[in-house]
């Protein structure tokens, strides 16, 4: 009997997920390559792993078994791929990142550039994702490592499968339209009840942890652009349609027109490099975080931080 190994992981994560559609999403297959996937599997064990009920399928108990091993099976690959990997003299590997926007226009770089110097052979792809997103990817394997902001005004909740190392911590500024509003400085957020503010909404790590700090200064915002990028966001600060909130990384990308001030109660979060328990051990992972560590310090994002600080 025959199984192998990439009819085993369709197997896994129809168990995971419980459709073939999310089955087919992440593993970046159709609908119909999953179904034939495990079709094929059903015939080489010559039982059924799938039954109907009602619109749905799910696992027969024998389909239940066989993914409970195929996971099994599964992390023994994963840990031969790195035990081979430890056993070589060089880093030699693929890994993909997932990168936010403002992470990838500054950070992202010159820790790609140091991580090449390093390291000649060690290849690495990056993909931008929305901070809410990549966690999940991380935990489902989609990417390796992820890079996630934690605020701690609203902290996350985090995934007991993942590892997170602090890479550095960064302070939001407030960006204003220069010369539209005249404030006092240090701001006092509650100064800023009755300005409109572009800002990302509710369903956002950022607009969560913006309406905690307004809402403990007494007011609640009132957004009146709904904006997720902060160089888009502050260009229409820019063009006086309100205020906005700008970590370190993100004034870099400052366009004319705009006045940084700091705020009376500094806001704080965390740069964050997510990626599985179950892989840390990778050489080639080890290298990354190092790399994004020491860029980090360049920047002067982690003066303060301990380097060995495990979220």
């Amino acid at each position: 009997m025959d199984l192998p190994l990439h009819r085993l992981r369709a197997l896994d994560e129809f168990a995971r997920r419980g459709t073939i559609t999310a089955t087919a999403n992440a593993l970046h297959y159709t609908p119909s390559a999953v179904s034939q996937q495990l079709t094929a599997l059903e015939r080489d064990v010559g039982v059924s792993l799938l039954e109907q009920v009602g619109r749905r399928l799910r696992l027969t108990d024998v389909g239940a078994t066989l993914a409970g091993h195929a996971a099994q099976i599964l992390a023994a690959e994963q840990q031969a791929k790195i035990a081979l990997e430890r056993s070589q003299d060089t880093v030699t590997a693929h890994l993909t990142i997932g990168v936010l926007a403002t992470i990838a226009a500054s950070l992202v770089p010159p820790t790609l550039a140091r991580l090449g110097k390093r390291h000649s052979q060690l290849t690495v792809t990056t993909s931008e994702v929305i901070p809410e997103y990549a966690l999940a990817a991380v935990r489902d394997g989609e990417l390796d490592l992820g890079f996630v902001l934690d605020y701690p005004d609203a902290p996350m909740s985090w995934d007991t499968n993942l590892q997170t190392t602090l890479i550095g911590c960064e302070q939001l500024h407030l960006v204003v339209p220069h010369g539209e509003y005249d404030l006092r400085e240090p701001v006092r957020l509650k100064d800023l009840a009755d300005l409109p503010w572009v800002a990302s909404g509710s369903e956002t790590d950022f607009g969560r942890a913006l309406l905690t700090v307004c809402r403990t200064a007494g007011f609640e915002p009132c957004i009146a652009h709904r904006v997720d990028e902060q160089a888009t966001a502050m260009a229409m600060v820019a063009g006086g349609l309100g205020v906005t909130l700008v970590a370190d990384l993100g004034l870099a990308l400052k366009p004319a027109g705009v006045e940084v001030l700091p705020l009376q109660r500094p806001i704080a979060r965390r740069v964050v490099l997510v990626r599985r328990k179950s892989t840390s051990e990778r050489p080639s992972e080890e290298a990354f975080l190092n790399a994004a560590l020491d860029t980090a310090t360049e920047f002067g994002l982690n003066s303060n931080v301990d380097r060995a600080l495990v979220l």
